[in-house]
């Protein structure tokens, strides 16, 4: 029998898995439950003070404090440092609510918001994802820990009516600050949130992924972020205005990456120079990789992700990863969501992301349950709100809240899908001779759009979107399993090995897992849009490789022409369960635009590449028992059993 399915013989294996499969059981009811607040509620129970908070240095860190206006018990710190402002300014006005949610501000703590050093009304040099210095020899030798430790000594001896006990949080570029300032922890610093945190931005945050450059993210966000303004301020650039709404074309119009200064920035934005001048991972990128500096946390960490972060989803993953290696014995525990980036905030419900319905609310349920129980436990000592598991998971696919006690969960095994003849997947290994292979050519000139419809810059939706319009292009290849006859779950990291050859000296590799819908899969209800749900084919987790970096990040090499290389890397993890009657896809192509940007397909400095530099070239993907392209995934036994073969 052809192995491109999997059977129902191995049911009963593995039964004793069950008990590590229950979903997470609702924890202690939060002393709170979620209900509007506004600037009124917020100044009628609060008083707002504002600071210039000096640090040991000399230089003075805006900051404002919100005191609870209930003086009959005493309260603890919650933090959040921000390069994005402390708005509003003035003591006499006052945000919509103080916290991660609602549910803070009504369960009251004594709220800090601070200007990053630099940064809006904050004094200072800004520095972007400041190098954090291991050595200290003197008060000049500052980075974020130590401007966390000199804020939180402040607190303590200056403000009131406080338990001396602080926390901190903080989502996407607050959440890097979090986590660098968990660093050598004061010792009053009880609990910390990294959430969607920056750990790498040359490996796989926001800019850079395993070397290719996200474009469109990037040339957005720079704009406004990167222009300098006066300092200290309190103002930020307008949006760039791109003229047309389709950004593909401005993109491709843009042409080669130089043309940005050239036509829009004028040298005037420091760190897009700085980006055009470190295409590979140097001394700047490496000082800026936060992972081996976790070190001396005393706080309980809870980092937070997003299955579908689009900007900042490999943060998360690796900084729980490195916590967990660097400070045995501590408090640390992952969760994870089904949420666009900061999905998981503020009011949204979170149970859906475009048409991809999560049927259940999973904002709600984990501000409640799992994100205010965290911090009234450790900052308010209250043991019996909430127990820690090591990782809170959401299951996509089935839709359910798991916890394990270890991610990725120990028993998920080890299995290795095989590209087939024909356009399969399957377990078994090839047979064929070393000649057998698939080809596409790639044309930089008319690149694999990364969404099947109109925008400017990067969506939230792309994590999931449909990928049938790229499946029908004769420059993406497609391998797919028949229909699956009992569910599969996927549990942790994905790993591509592929055997390619190229006619160009450089190409990227893009390697997609796809969860194709049956063709009777209902359409949502209600339904606006218009989608057609059946034969959808779900991104379930995509990511690009730079093939000159496949044997080295500091130093690329190019690809000898119609040679055969070995491109190997690992993909963000998943927590997926493919259901009975769906299929597994690969798609693999050469261009994801403008997400990332143009490969010439020519070995150059691609920062600095000229409009002759961008040639066609034809890739080759070899499925031979000697070059034997593969996935390897982690395969998640459910209760039933359910096995690969």
């Amino acid at each position: 029998m052809k192995q491109t399915y999997f059977s129902r013989t191995a049911r009963l294996r593995c039964a004793a898995l069950a008990a590590l499969l229950v979903a997470v059981p609702a924890a202690a009811q939060a002393p709170r439950t979620e209900e509007k607040v506004d600037a009124a509620y917020v100044k009628a129970h609060y008083t707002k003070h504002e600071y210039l908070v000096p640090m040991r240095d000399g230089v003075r860190l805006f900051t404002s404090v919100y005191l609870p206006k209930d003086q009959t018990r005493k309260y603890p710190f919650l933090i959040l440092r921000t390069p994005y402002s402390v708005r509003p300014y003035g003591a006499d006005r006052y945000p919509e609510r103080l916290g991660p949610s609602t549910l803070f501000t009504r369960e009251g703590f004594i709220f800090v918001y601070q200007d990053v050093r630099g940064r809006m009304a904050s004094e200072g040099e800004f520095v972007h994802v400041r190098p954090h210095k291991p050595s200290k020899s003197g008060p000049a030798d500052i980075d974020e820990s130590t401007d966390t430790y000199d804020t939180i000594e402040w607190l303590l001896k200056h403000i009131p009516n406080h338990n001396g006990r602080a926390g901190l949080w903080g989502i996407s570029y607050p959440g890097f600050y979090a986590a660098a300032g968990m660093i050598d922890s004061h010792p009053a610093l009880k609990a910390v949130s990294p959430q969607a945190p920056i750990a790498d931005w040359f490996l796989g945050d926001d800019w850079h992924h395993n070397g290719a450059f996200y474009l469109a993210h990037t040339f957005t966000f720079f704009y406004r972020f990167g222009t300098p303004v006066e300092e200290p301020t309190r103002r930020a650039p307008e949006p760039f205005d791109y003229k047309t709404p389709d950004g593909y074309e401005f993109y491709l119009q843009l042409g080669p990456l130089a043309n940005a200064n050239e036509k829009y920035f004028k040298n005037r934005i420091p760190f897009w120079n700085e980006l055009m001048e470190h295409g590979t991972y140097d001394e700047f990128w490496q000082a800026r990789n936060l992972l081996p500096h976790l070190n001396r946390i005393r706080a309980a960490v809870m980092t937070v992700g997003g299955w579908f972060d689009a900007e900042d989803l490999y943060g998360p993953l690796k900084i729980y990863e490195s916590t967990e290696q660097r400070n045995p014995g501590i408090v640390n525990f992952l969760v994870m969501g089904p949420w666009r980036h900061g999905g998981w905030s503020g009011d949204a419900e979170a149970d859906r992301l475009g048409p991809v319905s999560f049927h259940s609310k999973t904002g709600p349920y984990y501000r409640e349950k799992i994100e205010l129980a965290f911090f009234v436990r450790f900052l308010k000592d209250q043991p019996d709100v909430f127990e820690p598991a090591e990782a809170f998971i959401f299951e996509t696919g089935t839709n359910q809240w798991r916890r394990y006690d270890a991610w990725p969960p120990r028993q998920a095994r080890p299995v290795t899908l095989y590209l087939q003849p024909g356009g399969g997947l399957s377990t078994k290994p090839p047979a064929a001779s070393r000649d057998a292979f698939d080809e596409y050519v790639s044309d930089p000139a008319k690149p694999v759009p990364y969404i099947p419809y109109i925008a400017q810059g990067m969506t939230v939706e792309h994590m999931v979107d449909d990928q049938r319009f790229a499946a029908r292009r004769t420059d993406v290849l497609v391998y797919e399993t028949r229909e699956l006859d009992t569910d599969l779950t996927l549990a942790g990291p994905i790993k591509p090995t592929l055997f390619v050859s190229t006619t160009g000296t450089d190409s990227d590799f893009v390697v997609k897992l796809i969860d194709v819908y049956p063709g009777d899969f209902p359409d949502p209800d209600p339904n606006p849009a218009g989608v057609r749900m059946g034969g959808y084919q779900q991104l379930v987790r995509g990511e690009v490789f730079r093939g000159k970096f496949r044997n080295s990040f500091e130093k690329p090499e190019p690809f000898v022409p119609g040679q055969v290389s070995r491109i190997e890397f690992v993909m963000p993890d998943v927590h997926h369960t493919f259901r009975r009657g769906h299929r597994i896809m690969i798609q693999i192509q050469s261009s994801w635009f403008p997400l990332v940007d143009r490969n010439p397909q020519k070995f150059v400095d691609i920062y600095k590449a000229g409009e002759s530099d961008f040639q066609k070239a034809t890739q080759r993907v070899y499925r031979s028992a000697e070059h034997a392209s593969r996935i390897e995934v982690r395969l998640l036994d459910s209760p039933a059993g359910t096995v690969l073969p």
